[in-house]
């Protein structure tokens, strides 16, 4: 899943960066609000991570410029504003959370996966495809109740369609949510993935629609 950061003190943003990459997302990182507003009306993000006070253009502002364009991306205000009045803006203006400074990493990766979910209507971090289960809070991933062993790309991959599971999805789509823009995997990178992914799953699981994309689903 693909996340953006926007925050101007540069060692949080790098620390948030760290985190999320580490926890398997593919992120894009400003600390510019008016970069950040270009990021985030430009690209399709799973999540958004928005600090308040910013140089160019604060985070009120780019928040309600992404939603009079229509951007519906769930969006996480991370601010040292604790103050009620400051959250209620923060939400009137179409936050989907509020997180104060100083934050608990753990909590921050929590509130994102959840906010991720919710982005694909999916409230159980579970998710079961014929003999698969995906559990997206502990990132594990079991075939017949036995462990599978997937690399961070491949379990980004995974999650991605298992959060589609039923539609198809191109490699256009594919490469938009699991790569960030620093990424320098080649034109190929997805088919060459879709191959692992299927030699350590049901080769049947992930099916191919000639011309569109790919697809996960159970046995029909």
């Amino acid at each position: 899943m693909r996340v953006l950061v926007i925050e101007d003190y540069r060692p949080l943003r790098e620390s948030l960066t760290q985190a999320l990459t580490e926890e398997g997302f593919a992120v894009d990182a400003s600390g510019d609000g008016t970069e950040g507003l270009w990021y985030a009306t430009g690209n399709p993000y799973d999540a958004v991570i928005l600090d308040v006070m910013l140089p160019g253009i604060d985070g009120l502002s780019i928040l309600k410029q992404m939603r009079a364009k229509g951007v519906n991306t769930h969006v996480l205000i991370l601010t040292a504003r604790d103050a009620v009045h400051d959250r209620v803006k923060g939400l009137d203006a179409g936050a989907d959370d509020y997180l104060v400074k100083p934050f608990a990493m753990d909590e921050l990766l929590s509130r994102i996966r959840a906010l991720v979910r919710r982005h694909y209507q999916q409230k159980d971090p579970v998710i079961r495809i014929a003999s698969v289960t995906i559990n997206t809070a502990t990132r594990s991933v079991t075939r017949a109740d036995l462990p599978v062993e997937l690399t961070a790309r491949e379990y980004a991959l995974l999650e991605y369609l298992a959060m589609r599971q039923g539609q198809v999805v191109s490699r256009a789509e594919i490469w938009e949510h699991v790569y960030d823009f620093n990424s320098d995997a080649t034109s190929n990178v997805v088919d060459v993935y879709i191959g692992y992914l299927r030699r350590k799953l049901d080769p049947g699981l992930i099916r191919t629609r000639r011309g569109m994309g790919y697809v996960l689903q159970g046995a029909e």
